[in-house]
């Protein structure tokens, strides 16, 4: 079975080359599908988050409120690695049960949705690596246009990240996302013909 890391920078549409590929029949294993349930109530990261962070970044009904514990993160990068210190193992033993059924399955590939796939040192999960590309400024404005980002908190995201021009110099193939959608599906089935995945 093939392992595809799939990964890109915030905002560069990696998600919706994701769902290609789950059009094209080959499953998916998104990270941060996985971070969302390891810090539901009761799950693994959940009381460690709530004693590092205190019960201020909790919404009424007692889950966590990711808005504010992101904005908390990302202007400090200590509280930064101390939340992936938490999050990251638990996402890891979600991600790696995944890609075992996969496997019992009998499926051809897998695709693993990882934003930080070479930020936390996992390249080695996987056998090929696409990035998903768009140049900086359409990176900027697409973030700030979907989230309501100010410039600055646009920025700060991207620049928590490994930039994008370096990512593609380490991928096995890159998907260059700033033309259409058709556009982007194009090179994902060119890609897949040429690993016989389709």
């Amino acid at each position: 079975m093939m392992r595809i890391g799939l990964t890109g920078g915030i905002a560069s549409g990696k998600s919706t080359v994701s769902r290609m590929f789950q059009s094209f029949g080959i499953p998916v294993v998104d990270a941060d599908v996985a971070a969302r349930k390891v810090v539901e109530p009761g799950a693994e990261a959940y009381e460690p988050i709530i004693a590092r962070f205190g019960t201020d970044i909790l919404r009424e009904d007692g889950t966590i409120d990711r808005k504010k514990l992101g904005a908390l993160v990302f202007a400090d990068e200590e509280k930064r690695l101390a939340l992936n210190a938490i999050v990251h193992p638990a996402v890891r033993k979600v991600m790696l049960s995944e890609v075992e059924e996969c496997a019992r399955r009998g499926e051809k590939a897998v695709v693993l949705d990882i934003p930080l796939l070479f930020e936390s040192r996992l390249t080695d999960w996987v056998d090929k690596i696409i990035v998903v590309y768009v140049p900086y400024r359409l990176q900027l404005e697409r973030l700030m246009a979907r989230n309501q980002f100010t410039k600055n908190e646009a920025e700060l995201r991207i620049q928590a990240q490994m930039p994008l021009e370096e990512k593609k110099e380490r991928a096995d193939a890159v998907i260059d996302n700033s033309g259409t959608v058709a556009e982007t599906r194009r090179q994902l089935q060119r890609l897949l013909q040429e690993w016989q995945l389709i």
